[in-house]
C-alpha cells in the first residue's frame, strides 16, 4: 500500500486530467502529474504531445507543447538508487517506493481559445502567447483530437516550437509534427503545408530544416 498521503476525492476527475501546474510563467508551465490509484508510476505525457489548461481569470483556454518530462524522488536530498528488482518485485517488495517518487514535465505555452465570456458569437484561437499563463494547481489536461486538429490548422506555432530555450527545438518541433500528422489520418496535404512553413522560418539554415525532416515519416 501507499504510504498515508493526503487523499482527495477523484470519482468525478475527467479522464484526460492528468496534471496540476505547479510553477507558471507567461512562457510555459512547470506541471506535477497525479497519482495513480494503483502502484505503478505517473503516466508521463510524451515529448511533442499537446496539454491544455486554463486561465481562471479570463477563462481562455491556454495550449502548450510538453519539451521536458522527469520522474525524480519527493526527497530532493535523496537520490533513487539501483535495487536490482523489477517493477512487478518492486510492487510486491518495496511498495512505498511508488509514494516516494514524484512526475513532472515543462510545457512551452503556443497558443490559447478565448474564453466563451469574450468571443461574442465567434470563438477564436490565437497562436501567440496569452495575456496570462495558467494559475498555480490549475489542472492540465491531455488536448482531445479535435481541439488539437482545430488549433494546428494555422502554423504560427511552429516559430515558437524553433525558440524555446533549454530544449532540442528540432526534435521537438519533428515530434509535434508527427503526432498531429498521425491525428489527422495521414493528411499529405497538412504535412506539405507544414514542410513549407519549416523552409520558410529556416530559410537561412538548411543544416536544422533538413535535421527536422530526417525525423519525420510520412
Amino acid at each position: 500500500m501507499r504510504l498515508p498521503l493526503p487523499q482527495f476525492a477523484t470519482g468525478d476527475r475527467h479522464p484526460n486530467h492528468i496534471a496540476e501546474v505547479i510553477e507558471t510563467t507567461s512562457t510555459e508551465f512547470l506541471a506535477q502529474c497525479l497519482e495513480p490509484d494503483d502502484l505503478s508510476f505517473p503516466s508521463m505525457p510524451p515529448f511533442g504531445s499537446w496539454v491544455c489548461s486554463v486561465d481562471e481569470e479570463s477563462g481562455n483556454q491556454v495550449y502548450a507543447v510538453v519539451y521536458y518530462a522527469t520522474t525524480m524522488p519527493i526527497d530532493s536530498v535523496h537520490r533513487a538508487r539501483a535495487l536490482g528488482l523489477s517493477l512487478q518485485d518492486l510492487r510486491e517488495e518495496q511498495p512505498q517506493i511508488f509514494a516516494m517518487l514524484r512526475t513532472e514535465f515543462r510545457a512551452a505555452i503556443v497558443g490559447f481559445e478565448q474564453s466563451s465570456q469574450n468571443r461574442g458569437y465567434n470563438q477564436r484561437i490565437y497562436q501567440y502567447l496569452p495575456p496570462r499563463p495558467p494559475q498555480i494547481h490549475q489542472a492540465v489536461y491531455q488536448c482531445e483530437a479535435e481541439a488539437i486538429i482545430k488549433f494546428t490548422e494555422e502554423l504560427d506555432f511552429l516559430r515558437t516550437l524553433l525558440c524555446i530555450n533549454g530544449a532540442p527545438v528540432e526534435s521537438l518541433a519533428a515530434a509535434a509534427i508527427r503526432d498531429i500528422y498521425q491525428l489527422r489520418k495521414a493528411d499529405r496535404e497538412w504535412l506539405i503545408k507544414a514542410g513549407r512553413s519549416l523552409s520558410v522560418l529556416l530559410k537561412d539554415d538548411y543544416d536544422r530544416l533538413r535535421f527536422i525532416l530526417s525525423q519525420i515519416h510520412p
